[in-house]
């Protein structure tokens, strides 16, 4: 049971060509975090590994985690239980809903437990998960996303990842590390594994009152002496939400967590045909078009090396694909 835990798959370092790359002298490279595995895919593989870890360490015979009707999270973990053999439970935001997500979820099967809006605000009680924890004592609670120092743990190995395909690409060293952030999980573990070397930036997803910058200090914390600060990348904007000596935070919410417009939905397919690469407009696509505009405002010096990850998420995009198909 848990051999999720074994040695994460490589995900391939490739250069990106846009036009706007070109035209500013930037260099791009997108790590491929969502070819690691067809279902337990993108940055959740590395999140989940010291979850599981601590879940067989405890004697549980599966996980219980949370999420909503998209949730990649869930997805992940569900696809891990049903190949590996241990029990999974999502306790579901909102009510019951049909989504590509959810029957994956079933045909995995995961238990659902749907607890509507408000039952799923009470996740940050500090009781929420007793009543979990008495009903349930055989399975081991794993926070939503991953999220935590284990998941930033795990996510500390992607920057190795990154930095054993340099070759590949003639690169001597990258300046900056640019990727979506939904809960800031990915983000710390990276600026963990740097540890001052290089910055990283992170495109929130999300708005700012999600907390994001409040789990990213929760779990840099203890570790606060050890992250000497990086000398800063030539990145300006006063649309920095949140700047340290080893990562800033820039909003690419476009005005809420999940929200797109014909702009985003424009850009994602535009890049997508061009550089065959598949995004989604949650995260990846939010992420990339921000990057774009500090790119074309002259924000990145000429020269500057980054390198971009895609962190998975594309079976969330269904939904969207659907929604499309129907118009």
């Amino acid at each position: 049971m848990f051999a999720v835990t074994s040695p994460m798959p490589p995900a391939p370092l490739q250069r990106l060509h846009f036009d706007w790359l070109q035209s500013a002298g930037v260099q791009l490279a997108i790590l491929r975090l969502d070819l690691v595995d067809p279902l337990i895919s993108g940055n959740k593989w590395f999140k989940l590994k010291h979850h599981l870890e601590a879940a067989e360490r405890a004697g549980a015979r599966g996980v219980i985690s949370l999420g909503g009707a998209h949730s990649n999270h869930l997805h992940a973990l569900a696809a891990a239980g049903k190949r590996f053999g241990f029990a999974t439970l999502g306790l579901m935001r909102g009510h019951a809903v049909e989504t590509p997500t959810v029957l994956d979820l079933q045909a995995f099967g995961m238990e659902l437990h749907w607890l509507g809006y408000a039952g799923y605000r009470a996740r940050h009680a500090a009781d929420f998960w007793d009543l979990w924890r008495e009903r349930y004592p055989h399975l081991f609670p794993v926070p939503e996303g991953g999220g935590g120092l284990d998941g930033a743990l795990g996510c500390a190995d992607i920057v190795h990842q990154a930095r054993s395909q340099l070759g590949q690409l003639d690169w001597q060293d990258y300046d900056a590390c640019w990727l979506a952030c939904g809960t800031g999980t990915t983000l710390a573990g990276l600026v963990l594994a740097e540890a001052g070397q290089h910055e990283v930036i992170g495109a929130m997803a999300v708005p700012a009152h999600h907390g994001v910058e409040r789990n990213i200090q929760a779990i840099l914390e203890p570790f606060a002496s050890k992250l000497a600060p990086t000398s800063a990348m030539s990145f300006r904007t006063d649309e920095v939400l949140s700047s340290t000596g080893n990562y800033r935070l820039v909003d690419a919410s476009r005005g809420g967590f999940a929200k797109t417009d014909s702009a985003l939905l424009d850009f994602m397919a535009h890049h997508e045909a061009e550089s065959a690469v598949p995004f989604e407009p949650l995260y990846t696509a939010k992420a990339l078009m921000v990057l774009r505009e500090a790119v074309e405002a002259g924000q990145i010096a000429e020269g500057t090396r980054l390198i971009f990850l895609h962190t998975g998420g594309l079976q969330g995009r269904r939904t969207f694909d659907l929604a499309s198909a129907r118009r």
